[in-house]
């Protein structure tokens, strides 16, 4: 495709959302803008966050990701169902029984103020790197088929793409958002099937052979059980995968405020199942295009793009479908699901990032009423120019596929809050809440070192997504050891 008729497509695109945006921020409010006033149907926020779970991250990282790493990815998977049933069952019901905005208020109720801008201030960090992640890599895209062609700097390319998300959620915010995610959702899944069938044809397979190729042994073992000194071995990766959810899934503000819209706690269980069982079928045939587009890219002497003078495999899908000998089709399919996956998620970071600073640092609902809607306005252009920044720092300082790194970096982040509210929910014990902060800033620095031990020193032990429990074992730890009677 030529980078004019991406661009086009891509305006078409943002111009349903803004459509969307207009009938769903008639009346809004505050109350519209964090919470959509529970009006959600369950269904509804239950397909789209499928797409929001997922993420740009998924629709081209994945892919990219299968040649080093084969299928391990669906261990990591198997443990979300976990997780999920975790979510479910212990952490939906504490917070609609506490009818919370910001579940971090569970916290303040639970130990104090300095647990809870703590529990706030870890998903903050965790949520910009996670969102920043996430638009860096269709920036990347976007930079790489459309830009460069143009000589356009990658800063402008970034704005243009945070801009777009603020104007159609500026207005309306989780409400707006729970709708454009069913769209960008019905967008995302059918491309990434179109984009099987459509390479599986060019290679002339059938359906069965997807089971009995050649080409695809290369790149299909999935279960990893021969060292557990290894990082893909089973136990570390479902248990990981387990502990990933729980925590960027059910502590994360960004996809619990979705959960939060729904009508009543039933409604909001049954979201949550629904949408986690079909997050195996759907990550399996992301592994399946990655290992189809190795399969076509190695027969049609289609090499791995560069950029920065660095090999990049997450742009492999781009390339194919974009640059490869399919015809235009493809090219269309890829662009649609591509805003689609990576928005999905991108406009329900910006609103939770802009819900949490106002509701748990600025304490917005006992500011006057008239002030409130201003200031979380203002709140939400702030947090839109520090996505920009980070997005420009990632472009210097990451070499690796973004979904490892994506979840690396929730091993850290995501550590204190696991700690916090296992303990405040599995303990009755009290704690010294102003030593609170230096427990979790202590375990994220141990985990950090402990992580980067050589492996050769731990007997050949390759640490990966354990360290997230490590991390909240310690800050659990860390809280024992300030309990008071």
């Amino acid at each position: 495709m030529q980078p004019l008729q991406i661009l086009l497509l891509v305006a078409a695109y943002f111009g349903v959302l803004l459509i969307i945006s207009y009938f769903t921020s008639r009346n809004s409010s505050n109350e519209t803008f964090f919470k959509a006033n529970k009006e959600s149907p369950w269904y509804i926020v239950a397909f789209g966050m499928v797409g929001a779970s997922l993420s740009g991250v998924t629709f081209i990282s994945v892919p990219g990701w299968v040649r080093d790493s084969q299928f391990s990815y669906m261990q990591v998977v198997i443990g979300y169902l976990a997780g999920y049933l975790v979510i479910t069952y212990i952490l939906l019901p504490i917070y609609y029984s506490l009818n919370v905005t910001s579940i971090y208020e569970y916290l303040k109720q639970r130990f104090g103020f300095v647990s809870y801008r703590t529990g706030a201030f870890f998903f903050f960090i965790s949520r910009v790197l996670g969102a920043s992640f996430r638009l860096f890599l269709v920036a990347t895209v976007l930079q790489y088929f459309v830009f460069e062609a143009w000589n356009v700097p990658f800063v402008v390319t970034v704005t243009i793409s945070i801009l777009l998300i603020w104007l159609y959620t500026n207005r309306a915010g989780i409400k707006t958002i729970v709708w454009t995610d069913t769209l960008q959702t019905l967008f995302m899944l059918g491309s990434v099937a179109v984009a099987v069938y459509f390479v599986a044809q060019e290679l002339n397979w059938s359906f069965s052979d997807f089971f009995t190729a050649q080409e695809l042994q290369p790149y299909t073992k999935t279960f990893f059980t021969d060292s557990f000194l290894d990082k893909d071995h089973f136990v570390k990766a479902f248990f990981g995968g387990m502990f990933i959810t729980i925590c960027m899934t059910g502590l994360d503000q960004d996809m619990m405020q979705k959960n939060l819209t729904c009508k009543n706690l039933k409604d909001a269980q049954k979201n949550v199942m629904s949408y986690s069982l079909v997050f195996v079928p759907v990550n399996l045939l992301f592994l399946f295009l990655g290992a189809l587009l190795f399969v076509y890219a190695e027969q049609s002497g289609i090499a791995v793009p560069m950029l920065d003078g660095k090999e990049k495999t997450d742009l492999l899908f781009p390339e194919v479908a974009l640059n490869g000998n399919m015809g235009i089709g493809l090219g269309v399919i890829f662009i649609l699901g591509l805003i689609a996956a990576a928005y999905s998620s991108a406009d329900s970071a910006l609103t939770s990032l802009t819900t949490s600073f106002c509701v748990d640092f600025l304490d917005i609902e006992r500011r006057e009423v008239s002030h409130q809607k201003g200031l979380r306005q203002r709140v939400h252009i702030g947090i839109s120019v520090l996505l920009v920044a980070v997005i420009i720092a990632f472009k210097y300082l990451l070499d690796s596929s973004v979904i490892d790194l994506l979840l690396k970096a929730a091993t850290y982040t995501y550590g204190p809050l696991l700690g916090l509210f296992s303990f405040g929910i599995f303990t009755k014990m009290k704690i010294k809440d102003k030593w609170v902060w230096l427990v979790a800033v202590l375990s994220v620095t141990i985990t950090y070192i402990i992580g980067n031990i050589p492996a050769e020193y731990l007997g050949g032990y390759q640490f990966n997504y354990e360290l997230l429990i490590l991390n909240g074992a310690i800050t659990f730890l860390g809280l024992v050891l300030i309990r008071r009677k």
